[in-house]
């Protein structure tokens, strides 16, 4: 299996993409494609202890990098010789099995949409990031990627999210909730009302197993869902919320054990405890988030990624190839779909 990584993409490209990369096809046995400057790639090489480009990794020469300043709609149009434009053609001509890219999100969206196109008959693409919750942890979806939704919108985020569970964390029937102000059917706008309705018809028929609503606080504290479903504004914020609220509980925690020499003793005892509890919640040990709905797998690391992080990425990008969740979705994408003329908000 080869995995195309945009050396060029993040705040701390090219050498943490190169870094990681690196170490994945040392240890996941995945060759690799790198895509940016061929001088700064072979730098970064030569810095890591390579003078000459390792056996399973490859260069493609791109001559532009996508920065955060360009208008995300027109990037990869406006510079085509761009580490991510490169990369996606490659992937669209076969060159690899799935794309990771640390670089702009509305430029990746964008670029994957038009380059590699959507599952025939899904309406948007959603990012789906793996959230901790008490039980374990869930697919968000969406986060980001489609601010304004429809109803069928949301119905098809439930179904691929449920297919993404399945193959990503290896649950059977996952459980599917609708993000909501309460439990109650009758909660929220009349988006989410609609969406309930369509989300209820798709369990009786056997094809989701959707839960109701659920509302962010039960979600995060007592597990209750393994897919959350919501418009991507919505789901930026809780995302958002959550891992701002994990940075602060993790800073409370240093300074509770930090604050004397008995706490000090204390920490000490329990630094094994304490390390498995800050790796739960560090999103490096994930390292990206699944583009679902485009035909090809696209992983989007996070801008800060290091080269952990990408190293991860590059194992969840093979992942996800391996689970042809691409193939789940357009096998059952006549489910996902509103019969003509019905309305919707």
């Amino acid at each position: 299996m080869k995995i195309i990584v945009d050396a060029m993409g993040g705040d701390n490209a090219p050498l943490a993409p190169v870094e990681g990369a690196l170490r994945a096809a040392q240890e996941l046995g995945v060759e690799i494609l790198l895509t940016g400057r061929t001088e700064e790639i072979l730098g970064c090489l030569e810095q890591l202890g390579h003078k000459t480009i390792p056996k399973g990794v490859e260069i493609a020469h791109a001559s532009q990098v996508i920065e955060m300043s360009d208008n995300p709609a027109r990037a990869f149009k406006d510079k085509p010789d761009s580490s991510m434009t490169v990369g996606l053609k490659l992937l669209k001509e076969g060159r690899g099995d799935a794309f990771v890219s640390a670089g702009s999100t509305g430029a990746l969206l964008s670029a994957a949409t038009l380059v590699i196109k959507r599952i025939r008959g899904i309406r948007r693409a959603a990012l789906a990031p793996v959230v901790p919750n008490a039980t374990g942890s869930m697919v968000l979806i969406d986060c980001g990627a489609t601010a304004e939704c429809t109803p069928e919108y949301l119905l098809q985020f439930a179904y691929m999210g449920a297919y993404y569970a399945q193959r990503f964390l290896g649950i059977p029937q996952p459980r599917v909730g609708l993000l909501n102000i309460g439990a109650e059917p009758g909660k929220g706008m009349e988006l989410q009302k609609q969406a309930f309705d369509l989300l209820t018809q798709a369990h009786e028929a056997g094809r989701i197993h959707f839960i109701g609503n659920i509302e962010g606080r039960e979600a995060i504290s007592q597990g209750e869902a393994d897919v959350l479903v919501t418009d991507g504004f919505t789901g930026n914020i809780f995302l958002k919320t959550v891992e701002g609220a994990a940075a602060l509980f993790n800073h409370a925690l240093k300074d509770m054990l930090l604050g004397s020499a008995k706490n000090k003793m204390a920490a000490l005892m329990l630094k094994n405890s304490i390390g498995e509890f800050k790796k739960r919640f560090d999103s490096s040990e994930i390292g990206g988030t699944a583009l679902l709905g485009i035909s090809q797998p696209v992983i989007k690391a996070h801008g800060s990624s290091n080269a952990y992080a990408f190293y991860n990425a590059v194992r969840q990008a093979q992942k996800v190839a391996q689970g042809d969740i691409a193939g789940d979705i357009a096998a059952n994408v006549e489910h996902m779909k509103l019969a003509v003329g019905r309305k919707e908000a």
